[in-house]
C-alpha cells in the first residue's frame, strides 16, 4: 500500500494543507495520506500552543467526510520528546511493513533537508515528495538531496499557489477578522468555540 505522510504542527490545518494532500494522492497513486501533528517539532516551538489535543482535534475536524483520503495520525503526540521524522517513519514501518511511504514536504522545508536527524535513513524508509513552492527553485532542492544518500528516488509535486499560513489564520483569528474559506467550516467553528489564539466568534 501506498501511504502519503503529511507532517507539521497543523497550528492550526486549514485549506492549503488538504490541497496539498490532495495534491499527492492524485499525482503519486496513493492509498491514503495521513496527517501527523508534531507533539513538540524538533526546530522551533509551536507558537500560540493551543495543546497538541486541540491540533489533533482539528486535524480529525479538518478531514471529516473524506476518511477514505485521508487519516490523521496520533504517533507523534503518543510519544514523548521531540518528534523527529526518522523515529516516526522506523515507527510506521515495523507497523506497516509491505507499506510504500512518501513524505510530503513542501519546497522551503526540502531546502534544510541535510540538517535532519538521519536524513540518509529518513530517505531510506520514504521516497521524498516535495512540493513546490514559490521562493524555492527545484534545482535549489535538487542540489541539497544530491548530498544526501537515496536523494535522487525525490519525486516533485506541482500544487495550485494557495498563499494560506497558519501564522496568518492565528493572526485574523486574534483580530477577529473572518477565517471563513480558509480553513474548513469545522475547523473555524471549533477555534470560536474554544476561544483559540484570542480568537471570538466570526461571521
Amino acid at each position: 500500500m501506498r501511504l502519503g505522510i503529511l507532517g507539521g504542527t497543523f497550528n492550526p490545518p486549514h485549506l492549503g494543507h488538504l490541497v496539498c494532500a490532495q495534491e499527492a494522492y492524485l499525482q503519486l497513486g496513493l492509498a491514503r495520506v495521513l496527517l501527523i501533528p508534531a507533539r513538540i517539532p524538533p526546530h522551533k516551538p509551536v507558537p500560540d500552543e493551543p495543546g497538541i489535543e486541540h491540533r489533533l482535534e482539528m486535524c480529525r475536524l479538518a478531514i471529516s467526510g473524506d476518511e477514505q483520503r485521508f487519516g490523521v495520525s496520533e504517533i507523534e503526540a503518543a510519544r514523548d520528546g521531540p518528534s523527529f521524522t526518522v523515529d516516526t517513519l522506523e515507527q510506521l514501518y515495523a507497523n506497516e511493513p509491505d507499506s510504500e511511504f512518501f513524505l510530503i514536504v513542501g519546497g522551503d522545508v526540502a531546502r534544510g533537508f541535510a540538517s535532519w536527524r538521519a536524513p540518509e535513513q529518513v530517505l531510506a524508509l520514504a521516497t521524498l515528495a516535495v512540493v513546490e513552492r514559490p521562493g524555492t527553485s527545484r534545482a535549489e532542492v535538487q542540489e541539497v538531496l544530491a548530498g544526501v544518500a537515496g536523494g535522487e528516488r525525490a519525486r516533485f509535486l506541482d500544487m495550485p499557489a494557495i498563499e494560506i499560513s497558519s501564522t496568518f489564520l492565528r493572526r485574523r483569528a486574534r483580530s477577529g477578522e473572518p477565517t471563513r474559506y480558509l480553513v474548513p467550516d469545522r475547523v473555524r467553528d471549533y477555534i470560536d468555540r474554544h476561544r483559540l489564539y484570542g480568537a471570538g466568534p466570526h461571521r
